[in-house]
């Protein structure tokens, strides 16, 4: 007897139906056949064992499993359950009418038990576009399909729960009610990953608005200083002041984490902004993404869609790694290519870096830097033009003096600037409906010239700070860009020269000599009376 049921699998963030064909015939013997892995070759053991234990028994005849389509292939312990339910309906131990009308996934403990699985999410958007009558998955993955109405998802604990759905007998209206009810309590995830507040950071004040402005217009930032300056704790603020994902940006975030097995247990899709922060040691597969084969996982540039991606020691980071960021940050997506595959991942992320200006770390701090003129060199020259002509935002800190740590006030609450970002992010979204962006910082050449007017006296303004700084063609869209978010920010329907003031006003270097000047020779940049270089955005 011939019996399909359907199971899934992840191709990048998305998913494909995958068709289980059971027969049992005259025969001995059990094959499983369709471009199985490892672990799926594995679950026929898997599956005898739970079976037997729940007191079914395994038919003496020959046994064919076929995963189709056959050209692909097949990967993780997913596909033990309709594995398992194949089985029992082809043998005919169990009648069960509404096989083919559900998709169904899940990995089968020795004792019937279902444990969860990553892809989830992909798994649900799948049934729902392929019109099942619903989806059968393990209580934990199933929690992170909570949002999404307009299909039945059915939590199961083991085997017989799955079954007991297929029978049909006892129609479910509130199919999660009883898995959300049996999770065991914890925290909610809601509050978790506390962020610093504003209001605890002491002085920086011209750092703060560079870094508002950012969030603002999910511009990219790049702060330099010595140690102790506060460059850590501002990227870590940056969290608190960021709106909450849309719907849209929320389903393919928790995608994301889904395929890899990370999604949310206790809540359905996760509405906060991600904020990836690894180690500057980190090798280039784990920041763009990689594997061996079809199993190609995200990098921490996909984990960071619609958030931050905080590069701490940004100048330590492998040259190759840093370079590689230029797609990612340019298209706004990342492909990774093997020789058998190939996966796109949206990487729409917002970068922020940090870096010490030489390798003792006070380099522009008076007289404190003991390093050469080649040290510090040697040590940016990491930071090739190209990357930084990529960064929005250039800021340099300085330590707070003593003074002001002493007789600090409390500052302006993270409160009150997410609610000014909030309001920009809002201007930038109508601004954009209809189009396939949503901030400031994804505005290409065309948009900028429908939506970033200039009056004549801004054009001259922007003029005189492309020549005086011979900055390039990228650089000049950036200001314009910039301006448009400082705007929003205030609430102005048009671009001002006071807007574009603001901008930044000194070039990224753009090749090796011209960086060689920038970091050898201090006359180059504003310093104060004590010899100490300007705070400044740009």
């Amino acid at each position: 007897m011939l019996v399909r049921t359907f199971g899934a699998k992840c191709i990048g963030i998305d998913a494909v139906k995958v068709t289980v064909e059971v027969d049992i015939n005259a025969g001995i013997g059990i094959h499983l056949v369709g471009l199985a892995d490892a672990a799926v070759k594995e679950s026929l053991l898997r599956t005898i064992t739970a079976m037997e234990s729940l007191g079914y028994h395994i038919p003496g005849k020959k046994i064919v499993i076929n995963l189709a389509p056959a050209d692909l292939h097949k990967s993780g312990s997913g596909y033990d359950l309709p594995i398992a339910v194949g089985i029992m309906a082809a043998s005919c131990q169990k009648n069960l009418p509404g096989i083919g009308k559900y998709l169904i996934m899940g990995e089968l403990g020795l004792n019937g038990s279902v444990r969860p699985i990553p892809g989830a999410l992909p798994f649900a958007e799948l049934a729902r576009k392929e019109q099942f009558k619903g989806i059968i998955l393990p209580a934990e993955s199933a929690m992170e399909a909570l949002d999404f109405t307009d299909i039945r998802i059915y939590a199961v604990r083991s085997l017989e729960d799955a079954l007991t759905i297929l029978e049909e007998k006892d129609d479910c209206n509130h199919p999660l009610a009883c898995a959300s009810s049996a999770l065991p309590a914890g925290e909610d995830e809601s509050s978790a990953g506390d962020y610093v507040d504003f209001a605890d950071i002491i002085g920086q004040e011209g750092a703060k608005r560079g870094a508002e402005i950012a969030a603002a217009g999910a511009h990219n930032l790049i702060m330099m200083g010595p140690p102790g300056a506060g460059k850590s704790s501002l990227a870590k603020a940056l969290t608190g002041i960021l709106p909450p994902m849309s719907l849209e940006e929320s389903l393919v975030t928790s995608k994301i984490y889904s395929i890899i097995g990370k999604g949310g247990t206790r809540s359905a899709l996760e509405r906060r902004r991600p904020f990836r922060s690894p180690h500057y040691s980190a090798s280039l597969p784990a920041i763009i993404g990689g594997g061996g084969g079809d199993f190609i996982m995200p990098g921490e540039v996909s984990l960071a869609h619609n958030g931050v991606l905080f590069l701490d020691e940004f100048g330590l980071m492998p040259k190759s790694v840093i370079e590689a960021l230029r797609g990612p940050i340019e298209d706004r997506s990342v492909v990774i290519s093997r020789l058998r595959s190939r996966v796109r991942y949206p990487a729409s992320f917002m970068l922020v870096s940090a870096s010490n200006p030489c390798p003792c770390g006070y380099w522009g701090e008076g007289e404190r830097c003991t390093c050469t003129p080649s040290q510090r060199i040697s040590y940016l020259s990491k930071l090739s033009g190209p990357i930084l002509d990529r960064v929005d935002i250039h800021v340099w800190m300085h330590p707070v003096e003593s003074t002001k740590i002493l007789n600090s006030k409390k500052g302006e609450p993270s409160s009150r600037v997410a609610e000014r970002v909030a309001a920009a992010r809002e201007r930038q979204r109508k601004r954009f409906k209809g189009e396939s962006i949503n901030t400031n910082s994804e505005m290409n050449n065309k948009l900028i010239e429908r939506f970033c007017p200039l009056s004549e006296e801004c054009r001259a303004q922007l003029e005189k700070i492309i020549r005086c700084q011979s900055l390039s063609m990228r650089a000049y869209f950036r200001i314009i860009k910039v301006a448009r978010t400082i705007a929003d920010l205030e609430g102005s329907t048009d671009i001002e020269e006071r807007h574009i003031a603001e901008v930044p006003c000194i070039a990224t270097p753009k090749e090796e000599a011209a960086l060689e000047a920038f970091l050898t020779y201090e006359s180059m940049l504003p310093k104060t009376e004590n010899g100490k270089l300007r705070d400044m955005t740009f």
